[in-house]
C-alpha cells in the first residue's frame, strides 16, 4: 500500500528575470546606428493548483526542489527575451502552504481546481535602448534582470470532510464507514489498523456529504502522543463530529471515561471539543452494552448531545444516525478558511548597507551585485549613471554617516573606488 503522506517540506523559487541587452544598430551604409538592445523576459511564476485526483503528498517524498523557468535575455533589434514558463505544482485539495521562515500561511487550497500564484517571477532588465536620451544617445550599458530567492515551504494536508468519525482505536469507525459509504478501509481487530484518513460519500435523504474515518486517538494526542497531530489536523476541517464509542467496553475501558478523555484531547487542540457532536454507541450486540448505554444517557443528559445506539457488525441502527446527520449538517456553517498572510515572499535584506574596517568602507547588500552588473565601467555615460544611482539609493549618505571623506577607499563587490563628494 502506498504510504500516506500529509506533511512535507519543499523548496521553491520563481524564475529570474532575463538581462537587458547592450546592442547598436548595424547596417550597411548606416554609420553610428542607435541603441537597439531589447529587454529581458520576465521569470516564470510558481503556482499551486488543487488537483482533485491527488489525495496525499506522497509525490513530494522524492522531489523537494522546484524552480520556475528563467526569462531569456534580450537581444539586438529591440527583441525582448521570452518570458519563463509558469511552474505548476499540484497538491491535494485541503493543502495548506506555510512559509517555514516566518510561519505565515501563504495559501489555503480548499476548493478543487483552485489555482494560487505562490511566487511571482522576476522582472526582466531593460535593454540599452531604454536609456537613450537626447544627451545620452549611445548608452553602453543595460539593466540585469531581477533575481529571485529560494523559499522553503511546508505543505500540510487537512482532509476536506463534512463529518468526522472520532474515537479510540478499535471502536469500529472503519466498519461504520464501510457500511454507510462505498469506501473500503482496512478493517481488523487490533489497534491502529487505520493509519490514514479514509473518506467516503454518503447519499441519503436527498443529500450528499463526505464522511471521514480519522485514525484512532489516544490520551496525550494533542502533544503528539500516538498518531497525535497526524489525527487531529484532519478533524479541523469537519463541521460535525460523530463520536464513536465502544459502548460494551469490550476492551476493558469505560465508555464514559473514553468520551471525556477524547473530548479533553480535542479541547487541547484548537477548541475542537466545541465542534457540534453526536454519539454513535457502537457494539450494541455485545454484553454490558444496554447497561452502559443507560449510564451514558445520564452522563450526557445536560449537554444536549444525541446518542444513537447501533451495531456495525450486524448493520443495525444506522437509519436514525444518518437521518440525524442529514438534518444537522444544513444548519452548520462552512468552516472558516485559514487566515493568510498579506505578503507571500520572503522579506528581502536591505539593498545596501555600509560598514568600515581600518579606514576602508564596504558597501554590501542584495543590491550590490545587481548594480555592479549593470554598469560598463569603461563608458563615461554609464559611470555617470552609476554615481547618480548611488545618490538616489542613499548610498552616498550612508557613506557620509559612516565617516567616509574625500579620497577614502570604498569597496563594492570586487570593485574599489575613491569616495568623491
Amino acid at each position: 500500500m502506498a504510504l500516506f503522506v500529509d506533511k512535507t517540506r519543499v523548496t521553491v523559487k520563481a524564475g529570474d528575470g532575463g538581462n537587458g541587452c547592450v546592442s547598436f544598430h548595424r547596417e550597411k551604409f548606416v554609420q553610428n546606428g542607435g541603441p537597439d538592445g531589447g529587454d529581458g523576459g520576465r521569470g516564470g511564476d510558481v503556482t499551486l493548483v488543487a488537483d482533485e485526483n491527488m489525495h496525499t503528498l506522497m509525490d513530494f517524498r522524492f522531489r523537494r526542489k522546484f524552480a520556475a523557468e528563467n526569462g531569456e535575455d534580450g537581444s539586438g533589434r529591440f527583441r525582448s527575451g521570452k518570458s519563463g514558463e509558469t511552474l505548476v505544482i499540484k497538491v491535494p485539495p485541503g493543502t495548506v502552504a506555510r512559509d517555514v521562515k516566518t510561519g505565515g500561511v501563504l495559501a489555503d487550497m480548499r476548493a478543487k481546481g483552485e489555482a494560487r500564484v505562490l511566487l511571482r517571477g522576476g522582472r526582466g532588465g531593460w535593454g540599452n535602448a531604454r536609456f537613450a536620451t537626447p544627451t545620452r544617445q549611445a548608452p553602453n550599458f543595460a539593466k540585469p534582470g531581477e533575481k529571485k530567492e529560494w523559499m522553503e515551504i511546508e505543505l500540510e494536508l487537512k482532509s476536506l470532510a463534512d463529518v468526522g468519525l472520532v474515537g479510540y482505536p478499535n471502536v469500529g469507525k472503519s466498519t461504520i464507514l464501510s457500511v454507510v459509504t462505498a469506501a473500503r478501509p482496512k478493517i481488523a481487530n487490533y489497534h491502529f489498523t487505520t493509519l490514514q484518513p479514509n473518506l467516503g460519500i454518503v447519499r441519503e435523504f436527498g443529500q450528499d456529504y463526505v464522511i471521514a474515518d480519522i485514525p484512532g486517538l489516544v490520551e496525550g494526542a494533542h502533544e503528539g502522543v500516538g498518531l497525535g497531530h497526524a489525527f487531529l489536523r484532519h478533524v479541523e476541517r469537519t463541521r460535525l463530529l460523530v463520536h464513536v464509542l465502544d459502548i460494551a467496553g469490550s476492551e476493558g475501558r469505560d465508555p464514559l471515561e473514553d468520551f471525556d478523555r477524547i473530548n479533553g484531547e480535542l479541547a487541547q487542540y484548537g477548541k475542537l471539543a466545541e465542534r457540534p457532536q453526536i454519539v454513535a454507541a457502537n457494539k450494541m450486540d455485545l454484553p454490558q452494552a444496554e447497561e452502559n448505554l443507560a449510564r451514558l444517557a445520564g452522563h450526557l443528559a445536560e449537554r444536549g448531545i444525541q446518542i444513537f445506539p447501533l451495531s456495525a457488525a450486524t448493520r443495525q441502527g444506522f437509519g436514525p444516525l444518518l437521518k440525524a446527520i442529514s438534518a444537522v449538517l444544513p444548519t452548520l456553517p462552512e468552516t472558516e478558511p485559514i487566515e493568510e498572510t498579506e505578503t507571500i515572499e520572503l522579506p528581502r535584506a536591505p539593498a545596501f548597507a555600509v560598514s568600515a574596517q581600518e579606514g576602508v568602507f564596504f558597501v554590501e547588500g542584495a543590491g550590490v551585485d545587481r548594480l555592479i552588473g549593470s554598469v560598463n565601467f569603461g563608458d563615461e555615460d554609464s559611470m555617470n549613471w552609476f554615481h547618480r544611482t548611488l545618490r538616489r539609493a542613499g548610498v552616498i549618505d550612508l557613506l557620509r554617516e559612516a565617516g567616509a571623506g574625500e579620497g577614502d577607499t570604498v569597496v563594492m563587490g570586487d570593485m574599489e573606488f575613491d569616495f568623491v563628494e
